[in-house]
């Protein structure tokens, strides 16, 4: 095995090994904080160097576009509260023809009911009419009738008598 010798200590085979690791690992943790510290360096002149960009353009959009906004809620609002006056309007207007529908259906019952009423009374009146027309009818044909028979019996009673009569000179040849 290999023996080394440092500082008065001797060093033999696995002790070597953790030492050479002890070392690396110190070295490379060195390296790495003079690195961060570099970075550090480096970051602390970038940071103290910077300079705010100019924004003011954009706060000039900004604003414009608040305006903007500002302007389109305003007209919103306007077209709102036109739409809640028409709403409103188409509302009375609806409620108004409710109205006027039911006084109309109204009218039109007590019309129907009217009609109907006055087609039963014409229709009771035709038929007494009629009846009245038709027992008349049968009365006064029945007077004609008789009226009849006994004006054909008068002139037949006249004639008979006219030729029975010595004086009217009619002979029969």
């Amino acid at each position: 095995m290999a023996e080394v010798e440092f500082a008065g200590v001797k060093f033999k085979g696995g002790k070597i090994f953790v030492i050479i690791t002890a070392l690396t690992t110190l070295g490379g943790g060195l390296w790495a904080g003079f690195e961060f510290y570099k970075d550090y360096l480096t970051m602390k002149e970038t940071v103290q160097s910077y300079t705010a960009p100019d924004l003011s353009g954009f706060d000039k959009r900004l604003e414009l576009t608040n305006q903007k906004v500002d302007m389109l809620n305003g007209e919103i609002k306007l077209i709102l509260d036109e739409v809640n006056l028409v709403a409103s309007v188409a509302k009375e207007l609806k409620n108004d023809l409710k109205s006027d529908v039911r006084r109309i259906e109204t009218i039109v019952e007590d019309v129907e009911t009217r009609v109907k009423e006055d087609s039963r009374e014409i229709n009771r009146d035709i038929k007494i009419a009629s009846k009245d027309i038709d027992d008349k009818m049968d009365s006064l044909s029945t007077k004609l009738s008789t009226q009849m028979k006994q004006l054909q019996e008068e002139i037949t009673d006249k004639i008979q008598k006219a030729l029975e009569n010595p004086l009217a000179n009619m002979r029969k040849n």
